[in-house]
């Protein structure tokens, strides 16, 4: 997911310097919501990892 978040930010910055200017605003609002749910994702997971931690290390 992170990869296509970055192909989206780099066809924004390429549109943007060409002056596609709405095709860049498209493309910068799909990669900003990608590397959301990313981001997201790994906070998730790194919750679950400590959780998960927190279960095996308790006698």
């Amino acid at each position: 997911m992170i990869k296509y978040a970055v192909i989206f930010l780099i066809v924004s910055i390429i549109a943007g310097a060409v002056g596609f200017t709405n095709v860049s605003a498209v493309a910068r609002r799909i990669s900003l919501l990608l590397f959301g749910l990313f981001f997201l994702g790994f906070l998730l997971l790194i919750g679950f990892a400590m959780l998960v931690d927190q279960a095996m290390t308790t006698p």
